[in-house]
């Protein structure tokens, strides 16, 4: 018998596609902005017994939304990890947010407005899911090496 050969060479780690993560994401936050901004006002409108003005919440909305428009463009481009990970911190204090709003009215609603800040915190917890995923899969940090200047 011949002894078995020594494997010298690292093993080559297969990267895995950064696309379709950076498309869920975009496609993924593009539906919780419209949601948040116009679904969310106008279905508590039609569940709430009181139907609260549209306007009002549509406003309020855009008002809580203001970091989440700022982050916007950094998560479309889904590039730099630095970034990425600046929008998970926000993106998580989203997810504390929704989830608290969804039990303070889970005593006192309709099961329809309930329904409504599931699908807001179900949409957030998929972002950050994405967000995880990608950052992952992006280049590491730590190790770049950088050019002299000439």
């Amino acid at each position: 018998m011949t002894a078995p050969a020594k494997k010298t060479a690292k093993p080559v780690k297969v990267k895995k596609p950064i696309a379709p993560i950076r498309q869920r994401l975009m496609v993924t936050w593009l539906i919780w902005l419209a949601y948040r901004l116009l679904g969310l006002p106008i279905l508590i409108n039609v569940f709430n017994p009181s139907s609260p003005d549209i306007v009002g919440g549509v406003a309020w909305q855009a008002l809580w939304l203001v970091p989440a428009l700022i982050l916007t463009p950094s998560i479309l481009r889904g590039r730099s990890p630095y970034a990425l990970l600046i929008s998970s911190m926000f993106i998580l204090v989203y997810l504390g947010g929704s989830g608290v709003v969804l039990f303070a009215r889970a005593y006192g609603s309709s099961w329809a407005e309930i329904a409504v800040y599931i699908i807001d915190f179900v949409l957030l917890l998929s972002i950050n899911f994405w967000l995880f995923i990608l950052l992952k899969r992006l280049p590491s940090m730590n190790n770049v090496v950088k050019k002299p200047r000439q």
